[in-house]
């Protein structure tokens, strides 16, 4: 009998932990000794712990990111509505960290968007605006999806943490019951 069970319930395909209901009947089932449950156990117990890292190191980006796509899309509608208007805003812009310059902005029909890689291609304002949309639908399905996974993973580490404790409870009352009374 294995530890793990089906890779479903989710879209990473981490395994499910198998609780352990009858731990004498599963470890009467094969031909293991405590000590190689509970080594298989922790193995699991550490992989639950790498993924359960790497969710988390993925949703502090997206913690970052969505707010980072939500402010370009604000200024796209901004340049929008002033191209409508045909008015001329000015406004300040990041150059580096604490270091921002005053510009005026004429309407525009174009703008430039930063993709990554230090590459910053031209856009429409209807293209940039349909992009940050979908981008921002994406990058919030992603962080749907991330806590979904990482409440999944946390119910998998509990089961293995409770399954490791069972194991070691059952084989100290195994010994226990193999000392002669005094």
């Amino acid at each position: 009998m294995s530890l793990e069970g089906e890779k479903t319930g989710n879209s990473l395909g981490i395994p499910k932990a198998i609780f352990l209901e009858d731990v004498d009947k599963f470890m009467k089932d094969g031909s293991k000794t405590a000590e190689e449950v509970l080594r298989k156990l922790e193995e699991l117990f550490q992989k639950y712990r790498v993924m359960e890292v790497s969710l988390l190191q993925k949703k502090e980006k997206l913690k970052v990111q969505i707010p980072d796509i939500k402010q370009s899309l604000d200024m796209i509608q901004l340049l929008k509505r002033n191209k409508a208007n045909e008015k001329t805003i000015e406004t300040d812009f990041i150059l580096s960290h604490n270091l921002f310059a005053r510009a005026e902005v004429p309407p525009t029909e174009k703008v430039g968007l930063w993709l990554g890689a230090n590459v910053m291609l031209e856009y429409s304002l209807e293209q940039a605006d349909d992009l940050l949309s979908k981008n921002l639908k994406q990058a919030n399905q992603s962080m749907d999806q991330t806590d979904t996974d990482l409440d999944f993973l946390k119910d998998q580490i509990t089961t293995t943490e409770v399954n490791m404790a069972r194991v070691y409870n059952w084989d100290v009352k195994r010994r226990q019951s193999l000392k002669p009374s005094a």
